[in-house]
């Protein structure tokens, strides 16, 4: 968990009412009781009105609440209208933290935001995706942060099937075709890979570093010395 989150359900927490304590806080956010006391420090000298001290407990003065996220039309119609995009046309878990984010700053909205958020009319609807292109698109998400090697068997254009360890780098989105650029092992060099044509997809429980003239700015750079942009797909 962020700090940043942290911090925001240890205010949450104190705004119950109830006397808590550091050893209780720390075993709900699963952190030191240390943390806590540097955390409850922290929120105090910033202006939030917590009483209590170390061994003996923490509550909240009433009336306090936490300001309103203040955002004009624009920026709530962007953030609406991206997570619908991503509801429609993410990884299963993307959507699903999409659809709590969205809850998450809905709730700390002030009522006219609220409502503005609510009449958006902008909608993204999933008309192709399967639950294993789902899938396989959160998986690769969490490989390419854990720059985890990728076994792949993957289906090229003319149906043919081959065979890959990858490192992945990055993923586009190109209206309805998700594409992986990934540094091919077999083909020692950057390839680009649509994720509904992967057949099968696992880890080949080796990590990767990030290693000069292998990486997404690299491939971006060719690109852009080509003076292309980067196609949904390309040589496999």
């Amino acid at each position: 968990m962020r700090r940043a989150d942290r911090l925001f359900q240890i205010v949450q927490y104190l705004r119950c009412g109830r006397l808590l304590t550091a050893s209780t806080l720390g075993k709900r956010l699963e952190v030191s009781e240390r943390t806590i006391y540097r955390d409850i420090a922290d929120l105090q000298a910033s202006g939030v009105p917590i009483d209590g001290e170390a061994g003996v407990g923490y509550l909240m003065r009433d009336g306090y609440d936490l300001p309103p996220l203040m955002f004009n039309r624009e920026e709530i119609v962007a953030l609406v209208v991206g997570a619908r995009i991503v509801r429609a046309w993410g990884g299963a878990k993307m959507a699903l933290a999409a659809t709590e984010a969205l809850a998450k700053i809905e709730a700390m909205l002030p009522a006219d935001a609220r409502k503005a958020a609510g009449e958006v009319r902008i909608h993204a609807f999933d008309m192709s995706m399967s639950e294993k292109t789902r899938a396989d698109l959160d998986r690769v998400e969490a490989a390419i942060n854990a720059k985890a090697v990728l076994s792949l068997r993957y289906a090229a254009e003319d149906g043919r099937e081959t065979a890959r360890d990858i490192e992945p780098l990055g993923l586009y989105f190109w209206g309805k075709v998700w594409t992986l650029i990934a540094w091919c092992r077999l083909r020692t060099g950057f390839r680009v890979f649509r994720i509904d044509r992967m057949i099968e997809l696992t880890e080949s429980g080796e990590k990767f570093p990030l290693t000069k003239g292998r990486t997404l700015q690299d491939y971006l750079a060719q690109l852009t010395a080509r003076g292309e942009h980067g196609p949904p797909h390309g040589r496999n």
